[in-house]
């Protein structure tokens, strides 16, 4: 990558290193590093949005000289450089102690979208953020690690509403430069570029680095004059709507990532499939072995035995289908050279699920083609197993060859700051460090009940200034009417308890549901002595108008004045809002159509900062719900509307409202505080991404590891 003292010619030499720590995403879940850029300027901090490279590219010679000639600056700033070098650079870790101590190549992990920080918007959602936490664990842990996905010059979209509370998408150019991803360079100097293998014409693609603490992740962007206009485009967006830009996606996702990982000189013993779009990296691996003179057959099975393939959802339109005729249009050269008929090709992505002439399975072709597979909570595995078993008819059910791991949170990105600085008070200093230990987290009870309470009630008033003042500026700066600054949350108010539902637009997350029975829901909102209030958060795709119209439903009824200004909907929806919502609400309310959630990973960032789960029996809640840390209903196979929403009203009804007004003489919630604290200690050592990836590489890449070294 290019180097970083180039780029910031006008940094002290004293505090040089500012310029390589703006560069890698350690400094985002440490929170001594960020302050080292807080405290160069607060208010530019803030205006350039957490991004240090824009910072250190905006702050004048007098600030930073200043800063250099600081003591406690300079002494801050040498302890953080050391840790950091030291974090980056140890040879000894949890990996090469546990799992293997032998040099190995490293594990190829492919995503089509990675959520790190909001300086770099390459994610849509849940998926993303899961893919993010993963590099940050396994940087953690030192994990042999290399992703690889793709650099979105426009990201997702930006969202806004429209003065009828219908969704607009809105493109937001990246300022590249400005951001903390950099060029990686090629032995004279340029930005490498790698041509797609067996694409007409051609598909090049330059290749960009973005440093995750120890861990590389190479991202790919097809807008280059080199290509045909139309490919041009292909790394534009996430999750393109046309069939065929998504499966050119898909193809430059596996075949030309696997290459671009080839002309860089690394070569990986194991890969990993975040979900089914990066696919096609399979089947390069089988091309490479075949083009070494091994048989077809021989070539799959080392392919299988070497890959990991983890399926995240159970809704039928989460799995890409491509026609065969477009199948045929840009993979027909692996025919031949596989010494294959095309129908026995097509056979391997053919799903028995779908009718005869659905296409081309990407879950599917990838089932077949690895030999490890999860799902990722235990509910969710039982459903994989029943919604693949066709593919292996012989087998009864429970034999099935899809285990299940079950999602994690990063807990230093997701937990509050301050509540982070308690923890390490009560908890130890090294807490963080043994943060998978039951023990650890049931020192959580030592917290003073007032001292967690207060920081919980700070963070809610951070939350409503935040969302206050968010519309506030759509207000002065686009005019936006009235009936927009109300519906984007002007009227909330901290002392009243608050729901949080923030999570995708899509119709099987029922966000909805609450108002099913709209005289009920006023009635809570209402209520003179023990209010409700509800934020709403979230994007709908843009392809996905029922979607639209529920958000656009919700929207309408937040400028209702018969709700009181009780409903809250923020838009644009993204990183930055999701730490202050999981921080600051008091309740995280989940209510999907069962089983189609995965797993449900917004519900742990809540939980682990004291927020109060509220939830269908559905994705990770099964696992974690202990009748103490929050409450729970349905379960059944199926939903049901009516018998849903009733049974949330009563829960409301009758357990949460009540339970969160309850004070003693002191004005505190002693009861409900008792539910922060189980919430955290049932929550916090269990549904981590530490945990998570230490039972990826016990589970799934030891032995991959030992497959590849035979």
């Amino acid at each position: 990558m290019d180097d970083h003292r180039n780029r910031f010619p006008h940094l002290p030499e004293r505090i040089a290193g500012l310029g390589e720590l703006a560069y890698n995403l350690w400094w985002s879940w440490h929170p001594a590093a960020w302050v080292l850029f807080q405290r160069l300027d607060r208010l530019a901090w803030t205006e350039t949005d957490h991004n240090p490279v824009k910072l250190l590219r905006m702050l004048p010679q007098s600030s930073l000289a200043a800063a250099a000639a600081e003591p406690v600056y300079l002494r801050r700033y040498d302890a953080v450089m050391a840790e950091f070098h030291r974090k980056i650079q140890t040879q000894v870790c949890w990996f090469t102690e546990t799992v293997t101590a032998a040099e190995c190549h490293p594990i190829a992990y492919f995503s089509l979208e990675y959520g790190l920080h909001r300086s770099l918007p390459f994610y849509a959602g849940g998926l993303g953020f899961l893919a993010g936490d993963h590099l940050k664990e396994c940087s953690d842990l030192g994990i042999p690690l290399v992703a690889v996905g793709f650099m979105y010059p426009d990201g997702y979209f930006l969202q806004k509403i429209n003065a009828d509370g219908w969704q607009e998408s809105v493109d937001q150019k990246l300022d590249r430069d400005a951001a903390p991803i950099g060029r990686v360079l090629d032995g004279q100097g340029q930005q490498l570029t790698v041509q797609v293998p067996f694409t007409d014409p051609p598909i090049h693609v330059a290749v960009w680095q973005v440093l995750v603490g120890r861990i590389p992740l190479y991202l790919m962007d097809t807008d280059l004059e080199l290509n045909d206009p139309a490919h041009r485009r292909i790394s534009d967006h996430l999750y393109i709507s046309n069939p065929e830009q998504r499966l050119l996606q898909e193809i430059v996702l596996g075949i030309g990532g696997s290459e671009m990982l080839v002309k860089m000189g690394i070569k990986h013993s194991v890969l990993h499939l975040n979900e089914g779009h990066p696919a096609f990296a399979l089947l390069e691996r089988i091309r490479e072995r075949v083009e070494d003179g091994m048989a077809f057959d021989e070539a799959m099975q080392q392919v299988r035995a070497t890959s990991v393939f983890t399926t995240h959802t159970p809704v039928p339109a989460g799995h890409d289908v491509f026609s065969f005729d477009l199948i045929d249009k840009y993979i027909c050269h692996c025919y031949p050279m596989f010494s294959l008929s095309r129908e026995d090709f097509l056979k391997l992505g053919v799903s028995p699920t779908d009718p005869p002439n659905a296409g081309f399975n990407m879950t599917a072709f990838a089932l077949r083609l690895s030999e490890h597979h999860n799902a990722v909570s235990k509910k969710h595995g039982e459903v994989s197993r029943r919604m693949w078993q066709p593919l292996w008819p012989d087998l009864p059910l429970e034999q099935v060859p899809i285990d299940h791991i079950t999602n994690g949170v990063h807990v230093p990105t997701w937990l509050d700051p301050k509540l982070e600085s308690a923890c390490n008070r009560h908890l130890g200093p090294e807490w963080l460090a043994d943060l998978d230990n039951p023990a650890v987290w049931a020192m959580v009870e030592d917290i003073p009940d007032a001292e967690l309470w207060d920081m919980h009630v700070r963070k809610k008033i951070k939350l409503i200034n935040a969302i206050r003042e968010r519309i506030r500026r759509r207000w002065v700066e686009e005019h936006v009417g009235l009936g927009n600054v109300v519906a984007g949350g002007t009227m909330l108010d901290h002392s009243i308890l608050t729901i949080g539902f923030a999570r995708r637009f899509a119709t099987y997350k029922r966000a909805d549901l609450i108002f099913r029975d709209l005289g009920r829901v006023k009635k809570l909102l209402n209520d003179p002595f023990r209010p409700l209030q509800i934020i709403f958060a979230g994007k709908a795709h843009p392809a996905d108008d029922p979607g639209k119209q529920i958000l656009q439903q919700i929207f309408n009824l937040a400028r209702d004045p018969e709700l009181g200004g009780r409903i809250a909907f923020v838009e644009n929806y993204g990183e930055e809002l999701a730490q202050d919502l999981v921080h600051g609400v008091d309740v995280w309310l989940n209510n999907p159509w069962p089983p189609l959630e995965a797993c449900g990973t917004s519900g742990m960032k809540a939980a682990i900062n004291g927020v109060l789960h509220l939830s269908i029996l559905d994705g990770w809640w099964p696992e974690a719900f202990n009748g103490l840390n929050g409450w729970a209903f349905g379960g059944e196979e199926e939903g049901n509307d009516a018998r849903d929403a009733e049974n949330l009203y009563s829960i409301l009804e009758q357990k949460v409202v009540p339970l969160y007004y309850n004070l003693n003489a002191e004005g505190l919630p002693v009861d409900w505080v008792k539910k922060m604290k189980e919430s955290m200690k049932s929550v916090g050592p269990v549904f981590n991404a530490r945990r998570m990836v230490k039972e990826y590489s016990q589970k799934f890449y030891q032995p991959a590891l030992k497959a590849a070294e035979r």
